[in-house]
């Protein structure tokens, strides 16, 4: 006996994230923008744990990976700080970006970039 599977249609993938789903309760409310990247002293920072209504695939290697994992173990381990792998690239991203508008050419991002 064949079974017909159910596809989403267009709407249901493409809906905005930001609004109630009937039956779910979002898994963290927007504290605060994530649009302000900046905070009290003008340095950049992630957006944390809020909900983001934006998505993002990024391909990394299986080492890269294990040392993002690596590096997630240790900061629970060592410091006590349980984030996910999501939460600790948005901090990453948010120092290297706070690095290149600081220091431009003298940037990290712009010398490994230019050792590519």
């Amino acid at each position: 006996m064949a079974r017909r599977v159910s596809l989403p249609q267009a709407d249901d993938l493409f809906r905005p994230t930001a609004g109630k789903t009937p039956g779910k309760t979002p898994e963290t409310a927007p504290a605060e923008p994530a649009d302000d990247a900046d905070d009290a002293s003008g340095r950049r920072r992630s957006s944390g744990r809020v909900r983001h209504d934006e998505k993002m695939t990024v391909y990394i290697t299986s080492d890269e990976l294990l040392d993002l994992e690596h590096a997630r173990l240790s900061l629970r381990r060592t410091h006590g700080l349980a984030v996910d792998r999501g939460r600790l690239v948005r901090e990453a991203v948010a120092l290297v970006l706070a690095d290149l508008e600081a220091n431009g050419d003298d940037s990290a991002l712009v010398r490994r970039l230019r050792e590519a």
